[in-house]
């Protein structure tokens, strides 16, 4: 060993029998091992490799980890200074968590020291790293942080967006159905079925042109979700969706648009802008049809806006790619009928006369929007602690606003579309009563009742004449008292279950309201001490409980169930919402120990 040189070093680890350490690399969940070597003016520099490790499904974490079983041994390289003594004393440090597959154990730290003689050896050769081995990342030689107990966290699942996408297809089908779109199918599609022109180029087929026009709806919609993407940064999507201020913002965009769907006014781009598109669009070739497709989304902007509007907003909500990806699926949407109708142009004599039901559909997506414009609010009311917008105010908010279509469409609410000696038929009264049916479902709600899927869109009650009616016993659930939870899950000798939610989380309130009063769960959580830490709120309660989820179990994913036992080592974890009702069961059964 010469001064200036490089010296490998071992470091085995010898794990029992069942439990597997997890490698410096490992994904977010569990604790990846640490190691590094102690601060010695003899070291310059040091690298640590890892053999490959096993990649498994992990079920403590419910995701994809990677460990080491049985025995493993870590290689530090570490390069040696210009001047050396004459025994060379190092020490490294490393920090460790292991787990079997039904829990795991605190992390642990352990040092390991050694004595070197630098004095030349003669026939030594120096030792290279073998195959197999690769070097951690610099960050998994960074002195490890101090923590009081083991993170046991899974990342959450990817979101599907393929409801979102289906939601705003949806927009865009409705969007044809209004008095500034409807009209123009045939009149557009007719400008494709026509001859080319002189100047027109040969390949320029029905097909194409349609191919064309449609493209220009896409490229303006779209642009306009990169748009709120580029504006929000490539995280701001994804970390606003629980903020006050944006659902407040929300909020108001709801009902800017839903009171312009119902006539209160009209949202209209600049006259100028849409002049100069239109302008351009004149002409023969691919380019004017292109421009026409663009022009057409712009003039449409007066009916159109308020279901884009709606949908790019709630958009930001989602996924980072959810604004452009919505934008995108809306548009698909709405340039769908002119594509099939230049597919099929015998289809054009069967559409339907444009009339005041194109007013009426109108309309009755006002109302609807508006009840949407509810949900965000209460949710700006949750997190602020107003206690104005509560579940019975919310419900009586959509009985009125799902009333109220119902009697518009059956002729009792006079308004836009509406005419006084015009005969209801027999769809419009079957659908009005629907509208009726949904208001009035909406009243056992009012007294407590569950509502099913619906319950997640609604603020907590905060006390039911229906609490006894499920036969599973009632939970006690603490608020915001982590160490008080703790202290008395030690002083009751029961295992703590520690639910990271939030005020504005719909998954959330979908487990506590469906999964958790089940009596086969309820029973089960009543072994636990049962502890929820809201983590969106704006409080400092929501402060420090956002600081020992991150800060502990390494996610800010919701909602998040953490088992410990009294001395707050991690039984089991699990990440997001679940219908599986047995699969649950048995996560619960396994915090238990049983």
């Amino acid at each position: 060993m010469a001064a200036g040189g490089t010296v490998v070093l071992r470091l085995t680890a010898t794990i029992d029998e069942g439990w597997h350490l997890y490698s410096p690399t490992t994904p977010p969940g569990p604790i990846p091992t640490e190691l590094k070597l102690d601060d010695n003016a003899a070291v310059a520099s040091f690298t640590i490799h890892q053999p490959e490790p096993k990649k498994i499904f992990d079920p403590n974490f419910n995701n994809e980890s990677q460990s080491y079983e049985k025995e493993v041994v870590f290689l530090i390289e570490a390069k040696l200074a210009a001047t050396l003594p004459e025994t060379l004393e190092l020490s490294a440090s490393t920090r460790y968590q292991v787990c079997s597959d039904t829990t795991c154990l605190r992390p642990v730290r352990r040092t390991a020291a050694l004595a070197l003689s630098t004095k030349p050896v003669a026939g030594a050769t120096a030792r290279s790293i073998p195959a197999g081995y690769t070097a951690v990342p610099a960050a998994g030689s960074a002195p490890p942080a101090e923590t009081s107990a083991a993170p046991a966290t899974t990342t959450a699942p990817p979101q599907s967006m393929l409801g979102f996408l289906a939601v705003a297809f949806g927009f865009g089908i409705a969007s044809i159905f209004t008095p500034c779109v409807f009209p123009m199918i045939p009149f557009t599609v007719s400008a494709f079925l026509g001859g080319g022109g002189p100047g027109q180029p040969s390949g320029s087929s029905p097909l194409v042109k349609a191919i064309t026009f449609c493209l220009g709806i896409i490229l303006i919609f779209t642009a306009l979700g990169i748009g709120a993407t580029a504006a929000l940064g490539p995280f701001g999507v994804v970390q606003i969706g629980s903020s006050p201020w944006v659902n407040g913002f929300i909020t108001l965009v709801f009902v800017a648009f839903g009171l312009s769907l119902l006539g209160a006014f009209e949202i209209t781009l600049p006259s100028g802008l849409v002049n100069r598109m239109n302008n351009a669009s004149q002409g023969a070739g691919l380019l004017p049809m292109l421009l026409m497709g663009l022009t057409f989304a712009l003039t449409s902007f007066a009916c159109v806006g308020p279901f884009m509007g709606t949908l790019l907003a709630a958009s930001v909500q989602g996924d980072k790619l959810q604004p452009a990806l919505g934008m995108l699926s809306f548009a698909t949407g709405l340039a769908s009928p002119f594509f099939f109708l230049a597919l099929f142009p015998g289809y054009l004599k069967n559409l339907p006369r444009s009339g005041g039901w194109l007013v009426r559909v109108k309309v009755v997506m006002g109302f609807l929007v508006l009840a949407a414009a509810v949900k965000y609010i209460s949710t700006v009311d949750v997190v602020l602690h107003w206690d104005l917008f509560t579940r019975e105010r919310v419900l009586a908010s959509w009985m009125v606003l799902l009333a109220m279509p119902g009697l518009y469409l059956l002729g009792l609410l006079r308004m836009e579309g509406i005419k006084a000696e015009e005969t209801v038929g027999v769809s419009r009264a079957l659908l009005g009563a629907l509208f009726l049916i949904l208001s009035v479902s909406l009243l056992p709600g009012m007294f407590g009742a569950p509502l099913g899927e619906l319950d997640a869109f609604l603020p907590s009650a905060k006390s039911t004449p229906f609490a006894g009616a499920s036969s599973g016993p009632k939970l006690d659930w603490m608020k915001d008292d982590y160490a008080g939870a703790l202290a008395r899950a030690k002083a009751e000798n029961k295992p703590l279950f520690v639910n990271f939610t939030g005020y504005a989380c719909t998954n959330c309130k979908w487990m506590k309201s469906n999964m958790f009063t089940k009596p086969e769960i309820a029973s089960e959580l009543a072994k636990y001490v049962l502890v929820e830490l809201y983590t969106d709120g704006t409080d400092a309660a929501s402060e420090t409980n956002r600081n020992l989820q991150e800060g502990r179990y390494q996610t800010v994913s919701i909602p998040h169930y953490v088992v410990l036992d009294g001395t707050e080592a991690v039984r089991a974890s699990q990440v997001g919402l679940t219908k599986d009702t047995q699969a649950f069961k048995a996560f619960l059964t396994k915090g238990l120990g049983s």
